[in-house]
């Protein structure tokens, strides 16, 4: 009996990794992999003629990571991937708590119909999505412009003025992404008990203050879950610019993915793609340990 339970834990771990080699394998061949590729492929000059010629490809360092940081169109990608995170970000997840607050209410009726309605922009093909909004937006015959005029406001060239460019995206986006991050917020929302809602309550408490002093608190690892994800998809802004604006005007909308994606697929610099890929990708990985460590401390 000894025997058998000292051997338990091993037969049980050889069980769990055989259970686990598939997924690993998979993650390994599809991503680990691929990531390894990238890397090599960001310290050498590979390009189109590479392609039909491997042999051609030569070891270049860092050089391309040094091009790239002496690229002004770079910088001008960069601080626009930026803008669209950092303003577009936190209205995504203000909307989304809102909704989620408004939908959470007990006087609401048909919350599963609303939800339903605030959910399907998410799952909406964003092409699809991009080329409604292209006409809302446009200068004669757009909705919006249309109801500015009934204000006396002269019409807007949304995206064809670049200062208007990207809060015109950054309002699509986020109309199309926050019904995600609602249900997310509502399932939080109701895993908090209603004891404490009662006790605030009974102490005085009022809607506000128990909004910062029960509801907030007790969403922080919710927050930091939306905060986290939404961050992450809107570094890696995309299609939206490239369907509405192509990276448009005057390169007001370029993002460093679509940025990447010139390079890598238009020009067919492979090698300087794959760099901007993993300059965004330490970018990325910076921005959210900010956000955890952030957290903790307020924790």
């Amino acid at each position: 009996m000894t025997g058998a339970s000292a051997r338990a834990p091993s037969d049980v771990g050889r069980a769990a990794w055989l259970f686990l080699a598939p997924a690993l394998i998979l993650i390994f061949v599809f991503f680990f992999l691929p990531v390894l590729a990238s890397l090599v492929l960001s310290v050498s000059d590979f390009d189109i003629y590479a392609i039909a010629n491997p042999p051609t490809t030569r070891f270049v360092g860092l050089a391309n990571y040094t091009k790239l940081f002496h690229s002004p169109e770079f910088w001008q990608a960069l601080r626009n991937t930026f803008y669209f995170a950092i303003v577009g970000g936190p209205l995504t997840i203000a909307v989304s708590l809102g909704t989620a607050l408004l939908l959470n209410a007990k006087l609401v009726r048909f919350k599963s119909f609303f939800r339903t309605i605030y959910f399907t922009p998410f799952v909406t093909t964003l092409v699809a999505v991009s080329i409604v909004w292209r006409y809302l937006y446009h200068t004669r015959y757009g909705v919006l412009n249309y109801g500015l005029a009934h204000l006396g406001i002269a019409p807007i060239d949304w995206l064809g003025n670049p200062h208007w460019a990207m809060p015109a995206i950054i309002l699509m986006s986020v109309w199309k992404n926050f019904g995600y991050n609602m249900l997310i917020f509502i399932a939080g929302l109701q895993a908090i008990p209603q004891d404490l809602y009662d006790a605030a309550e009974i102490d005085g408490a009022g809607p506000v203050r128990r909004f910062f002093a029960v509801t907030l608190p007790l969403l922080g690892p919710t927050l930091l879950f939306v905060s986290v994800i939404t961050m992450i998809g809107y570094f890696q802004l995309f299609s939206e610019p490239y369907v509405m604006t192509q990276g448009g005007p005057l390169r007001a909308t370029t993002s460093v993915v679509l940025m990447m994606y010139e390079e890598g697929f238009r020009w067919w610099r492979m090698g300087y793609a794959a760099a901007i890929a993993f300059v965004l990708f330490v970018v990325i990985l910076i921005a959210t340990l900010i956000q955890f460590r952030l957290q903790k401390e307020q924790a």
